[in-house]
């Protein structure tokens, strides 16, 4: 057990990490929201009812589609995209698919490479591509969650004001998708940049985000 938690240490307290936070969040929203309904002199809801509401829903999957879409974009940008210096970036003479010795695919892969990294054919690129397909996909799962509940609770505030509720089509072009949807976007795009630019002057010892110490500012692509 102790080798099990040590060798899987960082999913797991990020796991718990998400956990606390997601329970924290849950419980200062469902506050939060009881508050409102007291100013406009309607009924609370139970913690229960809370988190099966839209209101929670479109709070928690409005982050989740941003950090995927952020992840996507990194995953699929630095196949082609460089930046001189960052550890995060490949080296100019690696940026594309690279070659199938290189990747260690087909007749190059070695004996304990993933049996799907060996067969070749279409299971082959399906593997070469899971990565991005996954993280893609629960992306746009996420984004599809957060219109479906960001109407129900765009809706029920409209009919807290005696408006018509909206359908779905309509709900995407409204300003509250929108606002919803890129203010986390610009934030994910900004940590991203942040941290390719950052680690090309900065280091933290011991981090496989960052160079070594003593590499020089142009080294790219050098992990410590």
């Amino acid at each position: 057990m102790r080798a099990f938690l040590r060798q899987n240490s960082l999913s797991l307290v990020f796991g718990v990490l998400f956990l606390g936070t997601l329970v924290g969040q849950a419980l200062v929203g469902h506050a939060d929201f009881n508050a409102a309904q007291v100013a406009h002199n309607s009924d609370t809801i139970s913690l229960w009812r809370y988190i099966r509401s839209s209101e929670f829903g479109v709070d928690v999957l409005e982050n989740w589609q941003s950090e995927y879409l952020q992840f996507s974009l990194f995953i699929l940008g630095t196949v082609w995209l460089i930046q001189r210096g960052s550890p995060e970036s490949k080296k100019a003479q690696d940026v594309g698919l690279e070659s199938p010795a290189e990747q260690k695919v087909g007749e190059h892969a070695e004996d304990d490479s993933p049996r799907w990294a060996r067969v070749g054919g279409w299971r082959t690129r399906l593997f070469s591509n899971s990565l991005l397909l996954v993280m893609g996909s629960i992306w746009l799962a996420s984004w599809l969650g957060q219109s479906i509940t960001g109407r129900v609770a765009y809706n029920a505030e409209r009919f807290d004001h005696q408006q018509a509720a909206v359908d779905w089509g309509r709900y995407l072009l409204t300003p509250d998708f929108w606002n919803r949807t890129l203010q986390n976007w610009q934030s994910e795009f900004l940590a991203v940049g942040s941290m390719a630019v950052l680690s090309i002057y900065l280091r933290q010892r011991g981090s496989p985000e960052s160079k070594p110490v003593g590499s020089p500012h142009t080294a790219t692509g050098t992990e410590g």
